[in-house]
């Protein structure tokens, strides 16, 4: 039985990376938790879900994939990457605005640089999607979101860590930027994440 824990047992780097993950915080109106990962993108993966609440709104949700190879991948450019995912609403008129692609992208860059998370090799898309009701809903309001679908690897520092968490952190920023949430003033440091409770 030892010896089958021994052969189970997930590499160094990437339990380390889980306990990254884990330990990372983001703002009181983002409740973050656990998710099942995809098993068939790398050999080892761990995701979490997240959705931003603000007085009972959810105003943006979202997930976040780990992905670790230990014998590297060349599109990755690197033995980990992070598979990121964020759809808020936003104002239908924004919808036609041509820049609103480019916006959504440059927040992901802008969150991952604030948090001083090097990465190489993004990529990525922004979509826009705008709802309208026919017939027997012809009265509800036409609905927009924009959703933000993004990988990247992260640069290990010295000693040859990745640390997840400020690639964690920067994806939390995201969030609460497209849900509309005004930044952080400098200085203020966010609570910890009550996983598992939400309404508070």
């Amino acid at each position: 039985m030892g010896a089958r824990k021994q052969v189970d047992a997930p590499p160094a780097e990437f339990a380390e990376a889980v306990t990254q993950l884990r330990g990372a915080r983001f703002r009181p109106e983002v409740f973050v938790e656990e998710m099942p990962a995809p098993q068939r993108i790398a050999p080892h993966a761990a995701a979490v879900s997240a959705d931003v609440t603000v007085d009972g709104d959810d105003l943006a949700t979202g997930r976040l994939v780990i992905l670790y190879d230990p014998d590297g991948n060349d599109a990755w450019q690197s033995t980990f990457r992070c598979v990121a995912y964020v759809r808020a609403a936003v104002e239908p008129e924004m919808v036609t605005d041509a820049l609103l692609g480019g916006v959504g992208w440059t927040w992901l860059m802008e969150a991952l640089a604030d948090r001083g998370a090097d990465f190489q090799a993004p990529s990525g898309t922004v979509t826009r999607v705008v709802s309208e009701s026919f017939g027997g809903m012809a009265d509800d309001d036409a609905t927009a979101e924009i959703e933000i679908r993004a990988s990247w690897s992260p640069v290990p520092g010295p000693g040859g860590l990745v640390d997840v968490t400020r690639h964690a952190e920067a994806w939390g920023e995201v969030l609460c930027t497209a849900a509309g949430l005004p930044p952080v003033p400098p200085g203020v440091v966010a609570m910890p994440t009550r996983r598992g409770q939400r309404g508070r």
